[in-house]
């Protein structure tokens, strides 16, 4: 059969249909969104929530959004920049950070809606998925009060990859562990086999301590030293052993459960002693040129001189 190079013609381009801005720039999933933000009509416009988690260069970012006709509301948020408050000064974008963070917006959540002593999540940390059967409906929590039900939402991944082990996972099981109600399994946890179908609960719960940052740690302060003190240099300011991060670790999420709210608002000041320079103008331009051209002539005459 003959190549045959499809035309584009007038009929094509008279059809054609520019897709949403956000799409284009790469930054929205319609099709994912339009499932998370869809609600059934008989539940008469209850929000459904989206626990929505990014990840920076610097931070994670988790929020509990729910989305209106004339765009999205957050009804709570937490960030990694708030643990130093905690005690967690270093390493605040890796799982475990991720980890914390969720488990952070979970307690403050369920604090602003009065649910933080009838579902206080698992607060011994194994890495298992925790799931009840009640009604006939599944719910991921240890125990469903009889008049009070769980806070439901949904996890919300944006554009970002779903592979096993991602970070993603771990602000997911943070803020299971703080007692919201998120469908999951442990299929995308860091310690499951896709090939034997087999889930190992106590590498995940190493990975939620920092256990692969020790080790990464040791190997490093043995193999290449100079490395480990650049690498590892907010780590080791702050006086992190490999051996204490799981103790450091269990003392943040104390911390947490104990005061989820979040700090009090300071008074922005704008620095008002920096001031711009005034624009020259054509004239002054043109003889900052003219100076520029004397000195560059001058400089020549001289080396012809010597």
């Amino acid at each position: 059969m003959p190549f045959v190079k499809s035309q584009k013609n007038k009929a094509y381009y008279s059809r054609y249909q520019v897709k949403f801005r956000r799409r284009r720039e790469g930054k929205t999933d319609y099709r994912q969104r339009k499932r998370l933000v869809c609600q059934a009509k008989n539940k008469y416009q209850t929000p459904k929530y989206r626990l929505v988690v990014r990840f920076t260069n610097t931070q994670v970012i988790c929020q509990v959004v729910y989305s209106l006709i004339d765009g999205d509301r957050v009804f709570c948020q937490a960030t990694s920049k708030e643990l130093p408050r905690y005690g967690l000064s270093a390493g605040l974008k890796n799982y475990a950070a991720a980890y914390c963070t969720g488990l952070l917006v979970a307690r403050r959540l369920l604090q602003k809606v009065g649910l933080d002593d009838t579902y206080e999540g698992n607060t011994e940390v194994d890495g298992n998925v925790v799931s009840t059967e009640y009604d006939d409906k599944t719910y991921y929590v240890e125990e469903v009060d009889e008049d009070k039900r769980p806070f439901r939402c949904l996890l919300d991944v944006g554009c970002r990859p779903t592979t096993t082990g991602c970070r993603i996972f771990g602000a997911l099981k943070g803020a299971a562990d703080g007692g919201l109600d998120i469908p999951h399994s442990e299929k995308r946890f860091p310690g499951y086999d896709r090939d034997a179908k087999e889930y190992d609960a106590d590498m995940h719960r190493e990975r939620i301590f920092g256990g692969h940052v020790g080790e990464y740690m040791e190997y490093l302060d043995e193999e290449d030293n100079a490395k480990y003190q650049e690498h590892f240099a907010a780590y080791i300011a702050n006086e992190y052993e490999a051996d204490s991060l799981e103790e450091l670790y269990e003392g943040v999420h104390e911390k947490i459960r104990e005061d989820p709210s979040p700090s009090e608002k300071k008074d922005f000041s704008p620095d008002k002693s920096f001031k711009r320079k005034a624009k020259l103008t054509l004239e002054e331009r043109k003889a900052r040129v003219q100076e520029k051209k004397d000195a560059k002539k001058a400089e020549l005459e001289e080396e012809d001189d010597e």
